[in-house]
């Protein structure tokens, strides 16, 4: 006994962990991800000696790798390249596939759900910690318009992404085989709300998709199909500076799509989306991008938040005026010292999030040594979208750049990016495969009902997982 405090002891002299840690992480994205990434690099020795524990919470067992989701819809990237799973990158780390609903940090204690609560139907548990780290992301930012929740469909997740391009697939194939003009046109109609990166990246890839598709239907073409971008601000991409967002708006109008600034969209019931300006488009597709807000649990917590929502953080990412808390990302309003104005915050993007994740792991490790803090400080150096196949904007240290090498600059840049030598080695293959042969154009929309089939042969009714798709996909 006296030889393991004398141990514990020593460590503490020579700059080691004072005492077992627990650190919980909420959240497996960019920044829960890359935080405990770094955590199991810097408390490598703690983690062997069992002086630290790591667990991640996360929702499901894999990252995905945001940027990418427009060229996975578009087919340029397969699904499974887009997503890192956990447990591969963090062999040392424990992760629980679950949800934090509520954290009383008082007490130290988080209540989660898991898979498992579920089947057992035991309710909630409770998962004691040290430290913890709240990076749960955002949601979609919805508003309460008529139809929305019934008809619309999002644009944040992998499973969004794939859903949407089976879905815009699908509606060209009920285009190419119904005699009624009603039902074509609003196949053919394709109504994207939210000029900012996600729905400027996702229309560009998609409709590039799908002209391209065009040549296989012998009575479809890309004239007949309407594309339509609905931004309630009057302009898009404000990222990119307002030369380039001018730029975007009229290369996307070449391209015959009907950009509408200032404008909102007011209903979507019946399938009949209703704009501010008062254009009426019976369409069968809305994708909804117009922005995020935090996640719920921020508020079931007993920290203090901002009035948008995020926490309050300080510069070195713990949370302000509470001791062992720490957050980055969308969760978090982090002071931007590089900005010139006062109370200025840092974007809630991934630009900063991986970087705010670096520095948050190390000041964890450093805070559980007795070790100074660093302060995160990162000046933006600016953005790159796509538009689609060779085609893109980009504003990075104050350079303009448009077309092929803005494209050419978004992959690039993403290609550095995506998390590990295995998906960079994937993704890279990919596109280069993507470049010798044609676009694969397979709608697989009954992956997202497999047994509907089967129960039809075995003489049984078709479940509400696997009857029509209320957002319009089946």
């Amino acid at each position: 006994m006296v030889g393991a405090v004398d141990k514990i002891r020593r460590r503490v002299r020579h700059g080691m962990v004072k005492e077992r840690a627990r650190i919980l992480v909420v959240g497996g994205g960019y920044v829960g991800m890359y935080t405990a990434l770094r955590l199991q690099r810097n408390l490598k020795q703690e983690l062997a000696r069992g002086d630290a524990e790591i667990t991640v919470v996360t929702p499901e067992p894999y990252m995905t790798y945001q940027p990418f989701l427009p060229e996975a819809a578009a087919g340029a990237v397969s699904p499974r390249h887009v997503v890192v799973p956990l447990r591969r990158v963090l062999p040392h780390c424990r992760v629980v596939v679950g949800e934090v609903t509520a954290v009383d940090h008082a007490k130290r204690t988080a209540t989660l759900t898991t898979l498992a609560t579920e089947e057992e139907g035991t309710g909630a548990q409770q998962l004691t910690y040290d430290e913890l780290v709240l990076a749960p992301g955002s949601i979609a930012r919805t508003l309460p318009i008529p139809g929305l929740a019934d008809h619309a469909i999002g644009f944040k997740t992998v499973e969004e992404a794939i859903g949407l391009r089976n879905h815009v697939i699908e509606q060209m194939d009920i285009a190419s085989s119904t005699r009624d003009p009603a039902i074509r046109d609003a196949a053919l109609t394709f109504v994207f709300v939210g000029g900012g990166f996600a729905g400027v990246e996702a229309l560009g890839e998609l409709e590039d998709m799908a002209r391209y598709t065009t040549r296989y239907y012998h009575n479809v073409k890309p004239e007949d199909m309407k594309w339509i971008l609905v931004e309630a601000s009057d302009r898009i991409l404000p990222e990119v500076g307002e030369v380039m967002g001018r730029y975007t708006v009229s290369e996307l109008r070449r391209r015959n799509i009907d950009v509408r600034l200032n404008t909102r969209l007011e209903s979507c019931v019946d399938r009949v989306a209703v704009l501010s300006d008062g254009a009426r488009f019976p369409t069968r597709t809305v994708v909804w991008t117009a922005g995020v807000k935090p996640h719920p649990v921020l508020a079931a917590t007993d920290l203090p938040r901002t009035a948008r929502g995020r926490l309050k953080c300080t510069p070195e990412l713990t949370v302000d005026g509470v001791t062992h808390a720490w957050a980055a990302g969308d969760a978090a309003a982090v002071p931007d010292v590089t900005a010139a104005e006062p109370g200025a915050e840092t974007a809630p993007n991934a630009q900063h999030a991986l970087r705010q994740a670096k520095v948050l792991g190390d000041n964890i490790a450093h805070s559980l040594r007795g070790e100074p803090l660093q302060t995160y400080a990162h000046k933006y150096v600016g953005s790159v979208a796509s538009l689609g196949l060779h085609q893109g904007v980009a504003h990075v240290y104050g350079r303009k750049l448009k077309g092929y090498p803005a494209w050419f600059m978004h992959r690039a840049y993403h290609l550095s990016r995506v998390p590990t030598f295995n998906r960079k080695a994937r993704v890279l293959a990919e596109w280069i495969l993507s470049g010798l042969f044609k676009r694969e154009i397979v709608s697989l929309g009954s992956l997202e009902h497999p047994r509907a089939e089967f129960e039809l042969a075995a003489g049984g009714k078709p479940s509400d997982e696997s009857s029509d798709d209320p957002k319009g996909s089946s």
